[in-house]
This record gives C-alpha cells, sequence and structure tokens, in this order.
C-alpha cells in the first residue's frame, strides 16, 4: 500500500492474489496480523542542514517528495524496509555470504559434492538466518547436518506469484546447496539471505550448467 498524496493521510491498498482469496472468504478469513514499512522513494541525501530557514527545513524537499503508488510485488516495492535495531546502534547491518556466487559445471557431472553458504553480519549480530531458494528445480538446499530451527525473519520477503510454488525457505545459520536433477537447460537462479534479527539482506546467484543433455 501507498499514500496517495503527502496533503491527506488517505491509503491506498491493493490485495494479493492471496489476499482476494482470503476477503472473498470473509472477514474471518481476511486477518491482517503484520506489516512492514519501507522509504524506498527517500533520498536521505537532499537532508539539507544549511538550508537558510533554519532546523524546521532541514527536510522540507524530502517532506515534498512524490511517493510511490501501492504494487504488490515486492520484487519491485518494499525493498528497503524499515527495521527496530538495538538503542545506540551507530552503524547498519550488512550481511555478507561465504560465496558471490555457485556454479555447477558439466564437465564434473552429479559427482559434485554440495557447497556449503554461511553468513556473518557486520555491525549487528544474527543469532540465525532465513534462507530463500527461489527456485527448486535448479538445485537442492538443505540445512548442514539438519541443525535448522528457530524462527524466521523478522522482514518478510514475499517472492513473485510465479516464483512462489517453486521456491524453499528454510531457517539456520547456514546451508548446504547441492546440484539439482533433471534439468533439461542450463538455468540460474537466487539465493536470498536475510538475518532473523536485523533483517539485513543479501543474495548470491546459483547457475546450474549440468543439464540431461549435457549427461547423456
Amino acid at each position: 500500500m501507498g499514500f496517495l498524496n503527502n496533503t491527506t493521510v488517505t491509503v491506498d491498498a491493493i490485495l494479493t492474489k492471496k489476499g482476494r482469496e482470503l476477503l472473498a472468504q470473509g472477514t474471518e478469513a481476511f486477518n491482517i496480523t503484520k506489516f512492514a514499512l519501507a522509504d524506498d522513494e527517500v533520498d536521505y541525501n537532499l537532508f539539507d542542514v544549511t538550508h537558510p530557514n533554519g532546523s524546521d527545513s532541514y527536510g522540507k524537499v524530502i517532506e515534498n517528495m512524490p511517493l510511490l503508488e501501492a504494487i504488490p510485488d515486492e520484487n519491485h516495492v518494499m525493498r528497503y524496509k524499515l527495521i527496530t535495531l538495538p538503542k545506540n546502534t551507530v552503524k547498519m547491518p550488512v550481511i555478507t555470504a561465504s560465496t558471490d556466487s555457485i556454479t555447477f559445471s558439466v564437465t564434473a557431472g552429479l559427482s559434485q559434492p554440495p557447497q556449503l553458504v554461511t553468513a556473518l553480519t557486520a555491525n549487528v549480530p544474527d543469532s540465525s538466518y532465513t534462507f530463500i531458494l527461489h527456485d527448486q528445480s535448479v538445485c537442492t538446499m538443505n540445512v548442514k547436518d539438519g541443525a535448522g530451527s528457530g524462527v524466521g525473519a523478522t522482514t518478510p520477503f514475499f517472492l513473485g506469484e510465479d516464483d512462489a510454488p517453486n521456491s524453499k525457505t528454510l531457517v539456520a545459520k547456514n546451508v548446504n546447496i547441492g546440484v539439482g536433477q533433471g534439468v533439461n537447460v542450463a538455468k540460474a537462479t537466487q539465493l536470498t539471505i536475510i538475518g532473523n534479527d536485523t533483517g539485513a539482506t543479501t543474495s548470491i546467484t546459483i547457475t546450474n550448467n549440468v543439464t540431461i543433455a549435457s549427461l547423456s
């Protein structure tokens, strides 16, 4: 959802396909329990501490910026969500993955061992992470040593309606990524990592070049 303009407190809300299904079932089924706020459209570089009209006008340009209209696709909006961090935090949390990308090559075939993906959060610690594999047909994802549990991401991450049925989500400190089987063409997907305490995110690209044709 989004504000229609900056002069009135009018909210424009658009429901997703799942939201429309729940609304059709009645008010008991359609029950909003969580929501997220974001500031995608805000450019904080425009905060002007040298404004001649004083401190009341430092953020005047930001306050008058146009706001985004509602779009029910988090791949395009709500990319910079507001989060709650410990008091006196002076730096934003930044997640670094153990690798920037994973590629399963044709020559190695299906004998390639799984690759371990770990995450580390700088500035503010995360006790665990939510790993979201966007497309399971490209590769497999399992929790290392079966040690996966805990509460999911504090900042929701919604895939597009076309991607969600093929996705997989795990809560853990690290995961094993294995080569997918039965792929007809070389494919790539994304692995999104979200800090469950900080809401910080990062992503890596996984490419599977091991196809049925290359093995025959």
